[in-house]
């Protein structure tokens, strides 16, 4: 995608030819900024402090991450190390556990001075595959909106609602929930997206309006809590939302606040359908509600807010009486049951075992 004319994905190898260069999600929407990974320590830190975040992006981080180790050390030893640093950075987004299982199957059987080569390449291709499943999904997820805008007006558009942001500054390229709306605003289909401003991050607010401001996308930030009242007034045409794990029977766990989302589309009678690269599917679990790991972050991101002053700066204030606990759990689960579909690179499935199945009949 494009800032100021300019194409980026939101990884990429730094002209060294060895250092891994990101956009620092830290600092936008008020600044565009790059950051520099040199070796391990920094690329489990961007991970954690969430330089980069969002479950595909993460995921290319690592195996970006596992290669600047074997750059420094690649024995035995420096790689289950690497490995172990890197997972523990991030508990719920599965395709960290999946970047790294598919980096350390390559590399463990290599002679250690091979080690570093084969992990750069195969981090490249980790990243693009991610772009070509996720412009995928931008076509699958295109047919939805198309079916939507049949008879639309620029006056009267398809209205879609996001959560947190699926946008392409959440993977490589492209995005998962927001590929289909870049599709569809591409080939002049009239579109409009709500954008849940997602606390306490903010993602929505400062990332997901940031990526569609700058691609031309109409769209209106409106605070969490809106959602159900536009859905009661005909206001919202589909949900779009990304995921960090889906099960094999269909449950999501996404952004915190996605559960509600849902449970307002479905009592309005709202499609909900979740885009969700193959990646982000935990094949090994059943039940989204028991077996994900919810990740608690610290309460300063709930009892502070970060924005910028009428002369331009920026200033950091807490909004909660002091004293009062925080609790900041990350992220929730969405039942099947209340997912109409599932957008993945392969097509639309329904949230259920057969219908995963169908797509993925590899993963039986």
């Amino acid at each position: 995608m494009k800032v100021d004319g300019i194409g980026y994905r939101t990884i990429w190898l730094a002209k060294d030819g060895w250092s891994v260069e990101v956009i620092d999600q830290t600092r936008l929407p008020h600044a565009f900024a790059v950051a520099r990974l040199t070796d391990l320590a920094g690329a489990a830190d961007a991970i954690r402090s969430m330089v980069v975040r969002g479950a595909p992006l993460i995921g290319a981080t690592a195996a970006y991450g596992l290669a600047l180790a074997m750059r420094a050390a690649a024995d035995d030893g420096a790689l289950v190390e690497a490995a172990r640093t890197l997972l523990a950075t991030r508990p719920t987004a599965v395709n960290l556990r999946w970047a790294l299982e598919r980096m350390a199957t390559t590399l463990a059987p290599l002679a250690p001075s091979d080690r570093a080569a084969a992990a750069y390449a195969e981090a490249a291709a980790i990243a693009d595959e991610d772009v070509a499943m996720c412009r995928a999904i931008g076509e699958h997820g295109f047919e939805l909106i198309q079916r939507a805008a049949a008879g639309r007006t620029p006056e009267r558009p398809v209205n879609i609602l996001t959560h947190c942001n699926a946008g392409w500054l959440a993977t490589v390229d492209w995005g998962t929930a927001l590929a289909p709306v870049y599709v569809a605003v591409d080939r002049g289909l009239p579109v409009h997206v709500w954008v849940d401003e997602t606390r306490p991050r903010n993602q929505g607010a400062s990332l997901t309006a940031w990526e569609l401001g700058r691609h031309g996308v109409p769209h209106t930030v409106i605070a969490d809590n809106v959602g159900g009242h536009l859905m009661q007034h005909g206001m919202v045409d589909l949900c779009l939302v990304g995921t960090d794990r889906t099960t094999a029977t269909g449950d999501v766990c996404n952004k915190i606040g996605t559960y509600l989302k849902a449970l307002a589309a479905f009592d309005n009678g709202v499609p909900f359908y979740v885009a969700a690269p193959s990646p982000s599917i935990d094949w090994r679990l059943r039940d989204g509600v028991r077996e994900i790991p919810i990740e608690e972050r610290s309460g300063r991101e709930l009892s502070e807010i970060t924005g910028r002053t009428e002369d331009g700066g920026l200033v950091t204030v807490t909004v909660t009486p002091a004293g009062s606990p925080v609790g900041n759990y990350a992220f929730d689960v969405t039942p099947a049951r209340l997912v109409t579909g599932l957008i993945t690179e392969r097509g639309v499935s329904a949230a259920t075992p057969e219908g995963l199945a169908a797509l993925f009949p590899d993963r039986r």
